[in-house]
């Protein structure tokens, strides 16, 4: 047996977390013949791209889509022969604002946007050219998005078009997020739209979870091992070197390991070891939660798509019709509609049972849409997440912990600290596999 061939029977990873970082970087790595375990605290694998069952496929508990330009996820797809299950369409995009749904997919729907003076609206345009301009990010790092977006757009567009964007999506901290967070956003959807300046999406058929669950399969097929209901409370160093990792279902050992939670979560795994400056580190960047109301519906609500609400009084940042993208036939025709909101998880409405929220939103789903009837609701589901949106602000770039942990063989790869992208399943697995390529580059360096 050569050396690098022992090295890779010696060396054990194990993965905490089953979402797309976490699948990812195991899949790379029980490709090339390393032992890893994975372990996922909930019944199924995903993260917050996990399924539900329907009457026909399965639904992501989550609204989700790729951009065309997600280069990562396609490419993985096509590696796991996944790519027939992948459509792609144009959607239509709308803005609810002083009561009224505009539709805000194409350049001419621009034009026509009359809640703006036409001077503003050709400014609102000018913008998004202005944004494709900007090549080095770095150079919007010291400036928040309020204040880039006003430069750039005026007042009058900021009031009318993103200051409720901002608020809808962050709340107390609007004012606190970061130029790069913005700009990101505005260049990803500019380059997912086609010629005639429509946008395009992919969805994957089956659910988001239908590519999570092919993944572990494929992880189990190569010698590796996934545990979902498999929870973590600690990470700890080994005294002979290497790590044990411990929940209530027992404990294992390996001499690597790669945790994919939230930050905070991180930081109550290692606080046994790590030092006061390292777990400040992990605890330093807030988050979001969020809460997704899903409706089943015997007909559809609207025409459109996704629907950004630009309206303080009305409780969910976005109202994404699914089955206006992906047909309700895939759903026992229903009609699928996603409700969703970020929030503080100290807020009343993360507090509130199942029941009580859809109750609260009822009325102002009528508002929105007077013609609304509950009798319409086949059946209803609400999705919490603590840990949904990394904020982030000013100078995130120095915010973020390094994917090499303070003690050899301990790294982090979660979504915060993806940037200057937002966190995504494109990202998630970009990030799993470069750094289980890295991890592997760095252990055939050692027997080199």
């Amino acid at each position: 047996m050569t050396s690098s061939a022992a090295r890779v029977l010696e060396t054990r990873f194990t993965i905490v977390g089953g979402g797309f970082s976490g699948l990812s970087a195991a899949y790379e790595l029980s490709k090339a013949g390393y032992a890893v375990t994975v372990l996922e605290a909930d019944e199924t694998v995903g993260g917050l791209a996990a399924s539900f069952s329907t009457k026909g496929e399965r639904l992501d508990r989550f609204y989700h889509h790729w951009f065309t330009n997600d280069e990562e996820v396609m490419r993985l797809i096509d590696e796991v022969g996944l790519s027939g299950d992948v459509v792609t369409n144009p959607t239509n995009t709308g803005v609810y604002y002083a009561n009224t749904i505009y539709r805000l997919s194409s350049p001419l729907d621009l034009l026509r946007f009359s809640p703006l003076p036409f001077w503003d609206r050709i400014r609102l345009g000018l913008l998004a050219l202005r944004v494709r301009r900007v090549r080095d990010w770095r150079a919007l790092e010291d400036e928040t998005a309020a204040s880039w977006l006003r430069r750039l757009g005026g007042e009058r567009v900021y009031k009318v078009v993103w200051e409720p964007l901002l608020a809808g999506k962050f709340g107390p901290y609007a004012e606190e997020v970061s130029a790069v967070w913005f700009w990101n956003k505005l260049k990803l959807r500019g380059s997912s739209r086609g010629k005639d300046g429509a946008e395009r999406l992919a969805y994957l058929k089956g659910s988001f979870s239908h590519l999570a669950e092919t993944l572990a399969a494929r992880i189990r097929a190569q010698g590796g091992e996934v545990r979902c209901g498999a929870p973590v409370d600690a990470v700890e160093p080994l005294p002979a070197g290497g790590w044990q990792v411990r929940g209530p279902w027992g404990n294992v050992e390996s001499s690597h390991v790669i945790v994919t939670t939230a930050l905070p979560l991180v930081a109550e795994m290692v606080a046994g070891w790590a030092d006061a400056a390292y777990l400040a580190k992990l605890r330093r960047i807030p988050y979001l939660a969020n809460v997704c109301l899903t409706l089943r519906l015997d007909r559809p609500l609207s025409k459109t798509y996704w629907l950004n609400v630009n309206d303080p009084d009305f409780p969910y940042v976005g109202v994404i019709e699914h089955t206006n993208f992906e047909s309700a036939e895939s759903y026992g025709g229903e009609h699928v509609v996603y409700l969703s909101k970020y929030l503080p998880h100290t807020d009343a409405l993360y507090g509130m049972s199942d029941q009580e929220v859809f109750d609260f939103s009822v009325p102002h789903v009528r508002r929105m849409f007077p013609a609304f009837d509950v009798a319409w609701v086949k059946g209803f589901h609400v999705w919490k997440a603590r840990w949904a949106q990394p904020v982030v602000q000013k100078q995130y770039s120095g915010l973020i912990p390094a994917e090499d942990g303070p003690l050899l063989g301990f790294h982090v790869c979660s979504m915060a600290q993806i940037y200057p992208e937002d966190r995504g399943t494109n990202y998630a697995i970009r990030e799993g596999r470069k750094l289980a390529r890295r991890l592997m580059d760095g252990l055939a360096g050692d027997v080199s």
